[in-house]
């Protein structure tokens, strides 16, 4: 044997060893870990810690029978615990403070199991444990997790409620895995017609933030976004996909710059880019955006409004600001889904100069003084000099787009950190190093256009789809995020120029994503097959995305669609409502009708046993359902006596016959029926014999009844 096999051997012989108490203690142990390992991502390092040694600690007390330590360790413990998360989230109340604060309590009345009132604090602590873990995800591994989570601490609530022997975790498994399978039912429902009651519905959602937009730009900050190629929109369009060129999300617009960093442009900048006028047909789409840090809802340019009543943001109304983008109040935390619509043909902006175009101009003082005087150079050539307005802010940006064209600037996500050496940044990348990807040249070419005179902004969103759809769906990814320009140009307005085009043409043309280095896996199954690791991730993104729009994306206009199907003809709350109660109260008769039906005996002679007893004890005897059909003889007989009791006692010596008699043919259920109304007939007649004044027409004994 070897020494693999042996060592497992005597593991499974020191689990058989334990008692049932360590065995179901270190059970328990195991279902509180798996529903606190999701929280270790989002908890205080100290807390993971403090709560790992806890756990461990308490099943080496379980694994050797040592005893529990005492209360004063528990509460130096506690008042440590609360004075860490104090300094952690200067707070002990709100939704991380509170999720680190239960999590620690769970960790410490573990130490506490003393006896059955303990563990099952610890089951319903457990029970709500799981529950938050939604507030942080509600993706479906998150879902399965919580399933088994829920699993194991049912099979922990079965085994407390056997105290007689050391039943198997296997037989208290199953039955757990039954309860749950009979409540499926009632949860399915409560899922499909509980009101959806904004925001509060809307809470949880997942991890803020994973767009890799923000409302700001920081001068290198989007190279860190094509490390994540997870998921940001989901489409499906009503005809043809736009062309990749066309294929731009407008997200923030940022016009304020400092030297390092941009920002949107300041409420004091009213009335540059109204006047939106749209012409040719619309292309009408789906969206379904994940959870993003910002204000600022991505749409595909240019969408002036929303069509229908099916954009619902947990209560949040979005309104088009003057940059033409859909703001919320607050950021959106929500996934969401919606119908809209885009127009390729479109023009926005003052037609002629104006106050406002001026913020559009400013740069920082003494900020990158040779890409200032470049641009000066460039303006004073001879070219430009007869221009009109019209033409001059056009030829100005080609010019600086030929520029960056020709020259040795190389497009790279890995450019290097700007801004170590001097806190000229744009003079950095213009002159020296010429390295740097969508948000530098963006962020280069509007210093330019602005030192020209040209009012110029930032735009960022996302650019670009995957090459294929999934499940019907076009998928952008956050790698896909991208960063671009808009000069202003007289009797024009607005114009988008996009600089990355000038140096990476294939960037725009097929939509591409950001694409980082491969890592350890994707680089060992891109080695054995090229197309494997995206077809498993292919798959997987179209299984969640079933799981998004079928489950996650259930709405309200759901819930109503559903009542109008069953021949509701105006769904509103009152009748959400009263389907609600009827259906739960359907099912909880039924349940009740189930226990009741489900407590009756399995076979015919237990049956039968139990209808004799209730019979017996009808007539006021001390009947029992462990005597047999002699014992119940003899208490007729002593009763009543033999010659009265006779019809009774026939009745009683068939009943042992057919049960015991090794020549005994099965009863028939004919047999059965026969019998029973002989013997509530004999059984009547006794009645009447001991209370005469009764009448032959009294009424039997409700007990004997059947």
């Amino acid at each position: 044997m070897s020494p693999l096999s042996a060592d497992k051997h005597g593991l499974a012989r020191a689990w058989q060893q334990q008692t049932r108490d360590s065995r179901d203690t270190l059970f328990l142990l195991l279902g509180i870990a798996a529903t606190l390992a999701p929280h270790f991502a989002h908890l205080p390092l100290w807390a993971s810690a403090i709560t790992a040694l806890i756990l461990g600690w308490r099943g080496l007390l379980a694994w050797t029978s040592r005893p529990l330590p005492g209360r004063w360790m528990l509460v130096l413990v506690l008042s440590i615990s609360v004075g860490l998360t104090w300094l952690s989230h200067r707070s002990l109340i709100g939704r991380e403070a509170g999720v680190t604060m239960l999590v620690m309590l769970m960790a410490l009345k573990t130490l506490e199991l003393r006896a059955r009132r303990d563990a099952f604090v610890v089951f319903f602590l457990g029970f709500f444990l799981v529950l938050t873990n939604f507030l942080y995800s509600q993706s479906l591994l998150t879902a399965a997790w919580t399933l088994l989570c829920v699993w194991a601490l049912l099979s922990a609530v079965v085994l407390a409620q056997m105290p007689v022997g050391q039943p198997s975790i296997k037989l208290a498994a199953g039955l757990a895995a039954r309860s749950t399978m009979f409540g499926l039912p009632v949860m399915l429902l409560l899922f499909m017609l509980f009101p959806r009651i904004a925001p509060l519905w809307g809470l949880p959602a997942d991890a803020v933030g994973r767009t890799g937009l923000s409302n700001q730009l920081d001068f290198g900050a989007m190279s860190e976004i094509a490390n994540d190629d997870g998921i940001a929109m989901r489409l499906r369009f009503q005809g043809e996909p736009p062309p990749p060129a066309a294929r731009y999300f407008r997200g923030p617009v940022l016009a304020q710059f400092d030297g390092r960093s941009w920002r949107p442009a300041g409420q004091n900048w009213p009335g540059a880019s109204d006047n939106l006028q749209v012409q040719g047909p619309a292309l009408n789409y789906e969206l379904t955006v994940e959870p993003l840090r910002i204000q600022v809802l991505p749409l595909l340019e240019m969408s002036p409004q929303t069509v229908g009543s099916e954009l619902d943001l947990g209560g949040i109304s979005v309104t088009r600001s003057p940059e033409l983008q859909w703001t919320a109040p607050r950021p959106i935390t929500e996934r969401l889904r919606l119908n809209a619509q885009a127009f390729f043909d479109y023009r926005h902006g003052p037609l002629q100069p104006r106050l406002a175009l001026q913020n559009y101009l400013e740069l920082p003082p003494g900020r990158n003084p040779r890409s200032l005087q470049w641009a000066a150079d460039l303006r004073r050539q001879p070219r430009f000099a007869g221009m009109s307005a019209e033409q001059i802010s056009p030829a100005l940006a080609a010019a600086v787009l030929q520029h960056l064209a020709t020259a040795d600037f190389a497009y790279t996500l890995a450019p290097g950190r700007y801004g170590e050496v001097t806190p000229h940044l744009i003079d950095e990348f213009w002159f020296d190093r010429r390295l740097g990807f969508c948000e530098h040249f963006s962020a280069a070419f509007v210093v330019m256009m602005r030192a020209m005179g040209v009012p110029a902004r930032i735009v960022t969103g996302f650019q670009g789809m995957d090459p294929l759809p999934q499940d019907g769906y076009w998928i952008v990814r956050n790698s896909h995020a991208h960063a671009w320009t808009e000069i202003w140009v007289s009797g024009r307005g607005w114009q988008r120029v996009d600089p990355t085009a000038a140096v990476a043409p294939e960037r725009i043309r097929q939509g591409q994503a950001l694409q980082p280095a491969p890592g350890a896996l994707g680089a060992a199954l891109g080695q054995l097959n090229p197309d494997l690791w995206r077809s498993l991730r292919g798959g997987w993104e179209t299984l969640n995305n079933r799981w998004q729009q079928l489950v996650l994306n259930y709405s309200r206009q759901d819930q109503f669609d559903l009542l109008k199907s069953v021949g509701i003809a105006s769904p509103d709350w009152l009748a959400l409502g009263r389907v609600s109660a009827v259906l739960i109260a359907l099912l909880a008769l039924g349940g009740g009708i189930w226990s009741i039906w489900s407590s009756r005996p399995r076979d015919a002679w237990s049956r039968q046993r139990a209808q004799v007893v209730r019979a017996l004890r009808g007539l006021g005897l001390d009947a029992a359902p462990h005597q047999g059909p002699r014992q119940w003889a003899t208490l007729l007989q002593q009763r009543f006596g033999a010659e009265a009791a006779a019809p009774s006692l026939d009745l009683l010596a068939e009943l042992e016959q057919s049960r015991y008699s090794p020549a005994a043919a099965p009863q028939g259920w004919r047999d059965r029926l026969r019998w029973r109304l002989a013997l509530r007939q004999a059984l009547r007649r006794l009645r009447h014999t001991a209370d005469p004044a009764s009448g032959a027409s009294a009424p039997p004994h409700p007990s004997s009844s059947h």
